[in-house]
């Protein structure tokens, strides 16, 4: 497995996670009306949760497990393979309903849920990266 690849894939994950939290407003009611902050935000979880499936593609390909069918099935494969944990699985599962939401109906985006998303679900994105780093690291030994 090629380890820049994967930590180049992390820093930009770590970028995108410090550029949403940068944005984050102190009232979910701010957000509601913050068009610049919505998009930095926004944009940037987009690309978090790409980041994680890509991650997930590069270590399901190392590990030679058969291929998802759908971006959240990703991460069920790699917590059936150990390399993440069920609740990291289940909360990257659910980010990729999110970007799916944001991708495809932005309109319908309640910046209620996506306020709870970034003050307190933003650690999700953390302990993914923690757990496939780990996983990494364990591969080189």
């Amino acid at each position: 497995m090629d380890r820049d690849v994967m930590l180049a894939k992390i820093s930009s994950l770590e970028r995108c996670i410090g550029r949403v939290m940068s944005k984050i407003p102190d009232r979910r009611e701010d957000l509601a009306v913050d068009l610049d902050a919505q998009d930095i935000i926004v944009l940037n979880l987009e690309r978090a949760v790409q980041l994680c499936v890509d991650i997930a593609a590069q270590i399901i390909a190392e590990l030679k497990i058969p291929a998802p069918s759908t971006m959240a099935e990703s991460f069920a494969g790699l917590a059936r393979a150990k390399v993440i944990t069920n609740v990291v699985a289940e909360r990257m599962q659910k980010s990729v309903g999110f970007r799916n939401i944001a991708v495809h109906e932005y309109n319908a985006i309640n910046w209620d849920v996506v306020y709870a998303i970034i003050t307190g679900h933003l650690d999700d994105f953390r302990n993914y990266a923690r757990q496939a780093l780990a996983w990494l690291d364990s591969q080189e030994g």
